[in-house]
């Protein structure tokens, strides 16, 4: 089946951009908007004051020397092993089954027309076009699939060549055309958590906050989302609305991520699908940040 995406919510199309492409359009923006960056930082400790507060963080760069640098906030948005998270105690406060694998790898050299779903039994496979003519290709198993499949296999690609014909020979017989430009990636068993989003002088966002099994896709929208609160003043309604608005599309992926039979899980996308949009268009009613309202009379 095909389906062209519909213009909601000011939303016409779906990317999937590389890393290295968005990371780099992130860090000029802001640039741009008068923040100072500072690549090959990394962080080793946190700043507090006599109150306990963070106030700042201490670390090195590249080549060694001490850095120590003063904020009013640190905002950890820093991944699923979130250096500040662990630094600052943030508590799991929700957890759901982690029994999900998800691997990929690029590939270049044959035409791509879309993003593609396959859907088999204990697997869920597709493919994400994105830049210079490449595409992700990408499949999801339980986990205690994948390991089995690894443990057999003489290497990482030999594995991953495996599970791809299993969930989706149609696909693995196209990748014998094209040219590989990635080593296999990905993650054997993921987690789905939700942590404590603030505390004083700090916050969250992202998968540092909250990660979910990647059968989703959604996790590079996730933290757009988060990052738009301005004011960290307003941290209790941001983990309120941060909760409020995962929640559905939360319970959906650890639903998926039991891999149940091929009719439950296409409808389990179909509601996949609903609360997306719904979140879509939630979202499309906020002011954009840093816009200026005018009153008008």
């Amino acid at each position: 089946m095909t389906r062209t995406i519909k213009h909601k919510a000011g939303v016409d199309l779906v990317v999937a951009p590389r890393r290295y492409v968005l990371d780099t359009i992130l860090a000029t923006a802001a640039q741009r908007a008068g923040a100072q960056v500072r690549p090959g930082v990394t962080v080793t400790g946190l700043r507090r004051d006599g109150r306990g507060r963070v106030v700042g963080v201490l670390g090195h760069d590249r080549a060694g020397a001490r850095i120590e640098l003063g904020a009013r906030f640190v905002v950890g948005a820093d991944g699923l092993g979130s250096r500040v998270a662990g630094l600052v105690g943030a508590a799991v406060d929700q957890a759901g089954r982690a029994g999900g694998a998800a691997q990929y790898a690029y590939y270049a050299g044959i035409p791509w027309s879309g993003i593609e779903f396959f859907v088999a039994e204990r697997s869920f496979a597709g493919v994400f076009p994105t830049h210079h003519g490449q595409a992700c290709i990408w499949v999801s198993t339980p986990s205690a699939d994948a390991k089995a499949v690894r443990r057999g296999a003489g290497s990482r690609l030999e594995a991953f060549d495996q599970l791809l014909e299993r969930s989706a020979p149609r696909l693995a017989e196209r990748l014998r055309h094209a040219r590989r430009t990635s080593p296999v990636q990905g993650m054997l068993r993921q987690p789905n958590q939700v942590r404590q989003a603030f505390g004083p002088g700090w916050a969250l966002v992202g998968d540092a906050g909250y990660y979910r099994d990647a059968i989703t896709a959604y996790g590079i929208s996730d933290a757009f989302r988060d990052a738009e609160e301005e004011e960290t003043a307003a941290l209790v309604r941001y983990q309120r609305q941060r909760d409020q608005a995962l929640r559905e599309v939360f319970e959906i992926t650890c639903r998926l991520s039991a891999y149940p039979p091929v009719l439950a899980f296409v409808e389990l996308q179909k509601q996949l699908g609903g609360a997306i949009d719904k979140e879509a268009a939630a979202l499309a009613a906020r002011p954009v940040p840093g816009e200026r309202r005018l009153a008008t009379a």
